[in-house]
């Protein structure tokens, strides 16, 4: 678990990004412009930073050249734009920034920048007051890009093939339980209905009960997922690790 905070002046950004992160497992603050950003890093260093470049009153890399001037830039930032230029994002790595993400932001590159992020936020302790490499380079490259491997849910190694052996015996036992039960001397819709229950117990118990992970596993709206584990009585039991 992480404290991560959203910088956005668009409050649906910002509900979005904190909906989708507090259910990877994570505590999410946020702030609607440069001066509650600047307020809160004075206060409190959070482990990761997703930060709008435009906004009203200081856009995202100039409060990024304040921080690194400050020194306050000791925590990975990930800069977000749906209108900025290559330049422009290529300055804010420049300056420090970890990453750059454009908007709309798809889920997947989502989450997989904040988990490099955060890795690498983990790994180095504090950042340097910029940022950067020994060698003077982002890790992680203007657009997100890299080569190395990074092992989901924070896992690695042998470890992450352990674990995914595990998460995929319980999550089988879970659904098995169920899918024994079913019975083809039923209407269809009522065998479809224990299918279905089944089907979704599996995902919820491989992905820990992230709605997030399984919406993008299934293929379905989070909103439709919501709707349809209701309508089957699919308990929502998360158990993040």
């Amino acid at each position: 678990m992480a404290t991560i905070l959203v910088v956005d002046d668009e409050m649906g950004i910002r509900e979005l990004l904190s909906e989708i992160l507090s259910d990877e497992g994570h505590v999410v603050d946020v702030a609607e412009n440069a001066q509650e950003a600047r307020a809160y890093r004075e206060r409190l260093t959070p482990d990761l930073v997703l930060l709008d470049i435009w906004m009203p009153d200081t856009d995202g890399v100039t409060l990024l050249k304040e921080w690194a001037a400050q020194t306050l830039l000791t925590m990975p930032v990930i800069m977000m734009s749906g209108h900025a230029t290559i330049d422009t994002a290529v300055e804010a790595t420049k300056i420090g920034a970890l990453d750059f993400l454009e908007k709309p932001i798809a889920l997947q590159k989502l989450l997989q920048a904040v988990e490099k992020g955060l890795i690498r936020g983990k790994r180095d302790g504090q950042l340097t007051p910029m940022g950067f490499e020994a060698d003077g380079g982002s890790e992680l490259g203007v657009f997100g890009e890299s080569e190395a491997h990074v092992a989901p849910s924070g896992l690695n190694g042998v470890g992450a093939a352990h674990g995914g052996l595990e998460d995929d015996f319980s999550a089988a036992s879970a659904a098995g339980a169920l899918s024994a039960d079913i019975s083809f001397d039923v209407p269809l819709r009522e065998a479809r209905d224990a299918f279905e229950r089944a089907y979704f117990t599996y995902h919820l118990a491989k992905e820990h009960g992230s709605m997030t992970r399984v919406a993008e596993k299934t293929g379905l709206e989070r909103t439709h997922l919501y709707r349809k584990l209701k309508q089957l009585g699919v308990e929502l039991n998360k158990s993040k690790s």
